[in-house]
């Protein structure tokens, strides 16, 4: 059996390993990823708004890397409708670069599963000294900290260099053209983020499961000395 403090901290990277595996989860099922507020052009110029009736004009979205919604107003009321990306939309967007984005974060999430699975070999049992101690448990985070890191970066490529909450707003839509006054990222991408960082937070951890804490030393009772003189006696 592994000592103590080893059994304290490769469950503590378990319990990171999981924690990984539930914000990965999280911000692949959630649809805030970013936020936005649109402009709907063509209704302003239509009935040539001026500023203090600009607002009338303005609606908001939000997206995920799945599906989000929008609201937009045109000067006909406020009109809300889903955005499914799959299967029409991504064909409109950069799918290569959209489908690789989902494709990274889940090969973050099989490999934060292989690491979960030797954190915990490694606090029940005595590791070996090869792929199955600690320069596996790193191996396996530091690929899945570069996938995550790979996934969040093409997603911020794609948003902010094609145009991708332009090309979901004003997809289908026939008769008006949204501008995006602003786009945002949101708490699902940050969630991501933080998966990032909980992988290093483990390899931290394993590293100071080698730290060798001191024993405490138990002080044998002291044998009683006979000298010569006591015999005499």
């Amino acid at each position: 059996m592994p000592s103590l403090w080893k059994r304290v901290t490769f469950s503590f990277a378990s319990a990171l390993c999981v924690g990984s595996v539930v914000l990965m989860v999280v911000a692949l099922s959630t649809e805030r990823w970013v936020t936005g507020t649109l402009f709907c052009k063509t209704g302003a110029d239509l009935v040539n708004a001026s500023h203090p009736e600009m607002g009338q004009f303005t609606g908001d979205i939000y997206y995920g890397l799945f599906q989000g919604g929008k609201t937009k107003n045109c000067g006909l009321g406020i009109r809300r409708s889903n955005i499914y990306i799959f299967p029409k939309l991504v064909q409109k967007i950069n799918g290569g670069l959209h489908m690789t984005v989902i494709l990274f974060l889940f090969a973050a999430i099989g490999f934060d599963l292989v690491s979960l699975s030797f954190s915990i070999y490694n606090a029940r049992r005595v590791p070996y000294q090869s792929i199955k101690g600690h320069k596996g448990i790193h191996l396996w985070n530091t690929i899945a900290a570069l996938f995550s890191a790979l996934g969040v970066l093409c997603f911020l490529a794609a948003m902010r260099h094609h145009r991708l909450t332009e090309r979901m707003a004003n997809y289908e839509e026939n008769l008006f053209v949204l501008q995006v006054l602003d786009d945002r990222l949101d708490w699902s991408f940050w969630l991501g983020v933080g998966s990032v960082g909980t992988h290093f937070a483990v390899c931290g951890v394993v590293a100071m499961s080698r730290i060798k804490l001191p024993k405490p030393e138990i002080k044998k009772p002291e044998e009683p000395t006979v000298s010569a003189l006591d015999l005499l006696y």
